[in-house]
C-alpha cells in the first residue's frame, strides 16, 4: 500500500480553522520576546514562578506537533512537503544569518558560536542544538528540534507508522526520564556529529527532493535525527521536546477520532517528571515547581485556544501569528544591537526611571513588530508562494496543492 493511500486526512484545516493556531503562535512569540526583553529593559517585571520563554516554545512545539503531520498527510507526497518546508523555513532564517554576520562589526557574534566549518554545517542543516553547537541567533536552538521532528515524521510516514503518535509521545516521554537518570552530558561529543549530520542531511534531502531512493533516504534521515538527540546539550530535554511535539500530534488524532487522550496524559506526566531525577537539571527553570507550572500554563493555553477554535479570535493575536516566525528569529539579534546602542547613550537601562524603561520597551516592541511585518510581507510570503508553486509542480498528478499556513 502506498504512503498516499495510508494518509487519510481528517477534516481539512481551512484558513478560518487555522486562526486559533496563528493566535497560539502569536502568544508564543510574544512570550519569548518578553523573556529576552524584560531582563535588559524592565527586570522588575520578569516572572520567576514560571519561565516565559519556555512557556512560549512549548506552545510552539505543541502547535508544530498538531499541524506538521497533517500537512504531510494532506499532501501525501514527501517531496512536495519538503519543498514547502524549505521555502517556509530558510528565507528569513538565512536573512537573519546574514544580518548577524554583517553587524558583527559592531556587535560581536555570540561566544557560543564556533568559528569553523562545523558551525557552518550545523547552521545549514538547522541541527544546531542536537550537535551541541550554538546558533548565530539565540532562538535558533528550537529549530533543531523542529527539524528533527520533520525528519522523524517523514520516516514514519514513508513506513506507514505516522498514525502511532500516542505511542511515540509516551515513548519519548519515557526516554526523557530514562536518559535523565543515566546521562550527565552528550554521548556524541566533538565536532564530528555536525560534519556527519551535514553530509547525511544533504545527501538525504537530495534523494527526497529528486524522488530517488526515497525510502532509504527517509529512513537514514529519521535514524540520524533520533540518534542526534543523544548529541544535544541536554539529552533528556531533547527527548522531552519530542514527547511534547508528538503529544500535539496525539491531540490531533483524538480530535480526528483516531486516537485517545490517555497518551497525552501519560506523556505529560513523564515530561513533568523528567527533570526531577535528571542530573542535568540544575537551572532555575527546570526546578519541579517552575517546570510543572510552565508546562501546565502552556497546555492550558493550547487547550483554551482549541476550545475557542470555532469562534472569532482577536485579530491582533492572529496577525502576530502570521509574523511570528520573523518576530521569533529577528528580535534577539536586534535586541542585542539596540541594547548596546542604548547602553552607550543612557547607561544601564535596568536602573533608569520606570517611565523611561517603559517608553524604551514600548518603542522596541513597536519597532520589532513593524520590522517583522515587513520581512513577513516581503521575504516570507513571496518565498512561501514560490514554494507552493514548486510543491504543486512536483506533487503527483491530479493532486491539488494544500493551502495551509503551516
Amino acid at each position: 500500500m502506498s504512503s498516499t493511500a495510508l494518509a487519510r486526512p481528517g477534516p481539512p484545516l481551512t484558513v478560518t480553522r487555522l486562526a486559533w493556531l496563528d493566535a497560539l503562535r502569536g502568544i508564543g512569540a510574544l512570550a519569548v520576546l518578553f523573556e529576552h526583553l524584560l531582563p535588559w529593559f524592565m527586570p522588575q517585571l520578569r516572572p520567576y514562578w514560571f519561565n516565559l520563554g519556555m512557556y512560549g516554545v512549548l506552545v510552539f512545539f505543541l502547535v508544530s506537533g498538531y499541524i506538521i503531520p497533517v500537512s504531510l498527510e494532506g499532501r501525501g507526497d514527501v517531496r512536495a512537503f519538503w519543498v514547502s518546508r524549505i521555502f517556509r523555513l530558510y528565507p528569513i532564517y538565512l536573512l537573519v544569518v546574514v544580518f548577524v554576520l554583517v553587524t558583527a562589526v559592531w556587535m560581536p557574534v555570540r561566544e557560543h558560536v564556533p568559528r569553523d566549518l562545523a558551525s557552518v554545517s550545523a547552521h545549514l542543516t538547522m541541527l544546531l542544538d542536537v550537535v551541541h553547537l550554538g546558533g548565530l541567533a539565540d532562538t535558533m536552538w528550537t529549530l533543531s528540534y523542529e527539524m528533527v521532528f520533520y525528519l522523524l515524521v517523514t520516516a514514519l510516514f514513508v513506513h506507514g507508522l505516522h498514525r502511532r503518535s500516542g505511542t511515540f509521545a509516551v515513548g519519548f516521554g519515557a526516554a526523557a526520564v530514562g536518559v535523565g537518570l543515566v546521562l550527565t552530558a552528550p554521548v556524541l561529543t566533538g565536532f564530528w556529529p555536525a560534519y556527519v549530520s551535514g553530509a547525511v542531511f544533504v545527501a538525504g534531502m537530495a534523494c527526497l527532493l529528486s524522488g530517488r531512493f526515497r525510502t532509504v533516504a527517509a529512513s537514514a534521515l529519521g535514524l540520524m535525527a533520533v540518534t542526534l538527540l543523544l548529541s544535544s546539550f541536554t539529552p533528556w530535554f531533547a527527548a522531552a521536546i519530542l514527547a511534547v511535539m508528538f503529544t500535539g500530534t496525539a491531540i490531533r488524532r483524538w480530535e480526528q477520532g483516531t486516537g485517545s487522550l490517555w497518551p497525552v496524559a501519560a506523556a505529560a506526566a513523564l515530561v513533568a517528571l523528567a527533570p526531577v531525577w535528571a542530573d542535568q537539571a540544575r537551572w532555575w527553570w527546570v526546578q519541579p515547581d517552575v517546570w510543572i507550572t510552565t508546562m501546565v500554563l502552556a497546555g492550558a493555553t493550547f487547550a483554551l485556544a482549541m476550545a475557542l477554535r470555532e469562534r472569532r479570535l482577536p485579530r491582533f493575536l492572529v496577525w502576530l501569528g502570521l509574523i511570528s516566525y520573523s518576530l521569533y528569529l529577528l528580535h534577539h539579534p536586534l535586541l542585542r544591537l539596540t541594547y548596546a546602542v542604548l547602553y552607550s547613550a543612557l547607561g544601564d537601562l535596568r536602573v533608569l526611571p520606570v517611565p523611561v524603561q517603559a517608553a524604551l520597551t514600548a518603542g522596541f516592541i513597536a519597532a520589532i513588530l513593524g520590522l517583522s511585518w515587513l520581512t513577513y510581507r516581503y521575504v516570507e510570503l513571496p518565498a512561501q508562494r514560490f514554494g507552493r508553486i514548486l510543491a504543486h509542480r512536483v506533487a503527483p498528478a491530479g493532486e491539488a496543492p494544500v493551502k495551509e499556513r503551516v
